[in-house]
């Protein structure tokens, strides 16, 4: 099946890899198998131009983050770009927008094959993002909570000139603070609550995410970014996930209590992230449509794609900054 979310003993298969659901109905995410870091140590990933393959799908908003880091930082020509359609198979996460349905650079048609190469033994869902070493052409990290981290200080010797600090020493403790945050009640709030399977769990869930939601708008009211007037990596987490909330969460998961056009503050705050060089051009509405709605084949036998929301919104001039 291609479903987002088929159920198989007590498990959830969603677009990105199989999850646990608890007796008492609530969701949890599958853990990372490939988590070795980057860096210059023993025992750690060297840092090398050209060596990498970033696998991403546009509508995961894990892989997404590490794609506008990439951007941002410049480092395009140093980590090569791999893309599956946005529309998980049985298969898995398949590389049919490509020339032949292959990977140029992998030559591969699906990305658990080279999940099985890297560990024949792996039960778990091959998820993206996927960082592949093309030389040994094995999956050496899909750690998506650290991997823009890496990203922002392992590889910063081939960061292009001018390129943001995203992880500032000084703020370092802050952000990673606000990103834990961030992830247990934001980034996979939505999931929590989408895939909740008791009214209660879906109930709390969606509560707590929504006052979370509260927590920033009231947060974002006079400042420009989530650390004041520059771009951390805590903005890119929650950007990825406010691009995706009126098109798919806001409708497929039930996080209804209010549409992200309907906070003044963090609506006017991810149009401002949109309009940024890496955030609106890595961006694809469409995809994500499909790869929420359309995947999911269970809640929607009839494969039907929603005509909204309008995301021409999204280029509205915003106000941030003047704070």
């Amino acid at each position: 099946m291609s479903d987002l979310k088929e159920k198989k003993n007590g498990k959830i298969a969603t677009h990105e890899s199989v999850h646990e659901i608890k007796k008492d109905g609530s969701f949890v995410r599958q853990g990372n198998r490939f988590t070795t870091p980057f860096g210059d140590k023993e025992g750690e990933l060297p840092v090398e131009k050209g060596r990498y393959r970033l696998i991403w799908a546009r509508i995961c908003p894990w892989a997404h983050r590490a794609v506008i880091v990439r951007e941002l930082l410049g480092i395009q020509d140093v980590i090569s770009l791999g893309t599956v359609s946005p529309v998980r198979t049985s298969q898995g996460w398949g590389f049919s927008l490509d020339a032949g349905g292959v990977d140029p650079v992998l030559g591969i048609r699906y990305l658990p094959e080279i999940y099985a190469l890297t560990d024949p033994s792996y039960e778990g869902r091959a998820t993206v993002p996927a960082v592949v070493d093309v030389k040994s052409r094995k999956v050496v990290n899909n750690d998506y909570f650290r991997l823009t981290n890496y990203l922002e200080t392992a590889f910063k010797p081939f960061h292009k000139e001018g390129a943001p600090d995203l992880y500032p020493v000084r703020l370092r403790k802050e952000i990673d603070e606000l990103n834990d945050i961030l992830f247990h009640e934001v980034n996979n709030g939505v999931y929590k609550a989408g895939f909740a399977t008791s009214q209660d769990v879906y109930e709390k869930t969606c509560n707590t995410l929504f006052t979370r939601l509260d927590w920033l708008e009231e947060r974002l009211s006079g400042q420009r970014y989530l650390f004041g007037d520059r771009i951390t990596d805590s903005d890119i987490r929650l950007y990825v996930t406010l691009a995706r909330f009126d098109a798919a969460y806001y409708l497929v998961f039930r996080t209804n209590r209010n549409r992200l056009v309907d906070f003044k503050h963090l609506w006017d705050y991810a149009r401002d992230l949109y309009q940024t060089p890496g955030f609106g051009n890595t961006t694809d509405f469409d995809a994500i449509k499909r790869g929420y709605q359309l995947g999911n084949i269970e809640e929607n036998p009839f494969q039907i794609l929603a005509k909204g929301p309008d995301v021409s919104v999204w280029n509205l001039p915003h106000q941030r900054d003047r704070l």
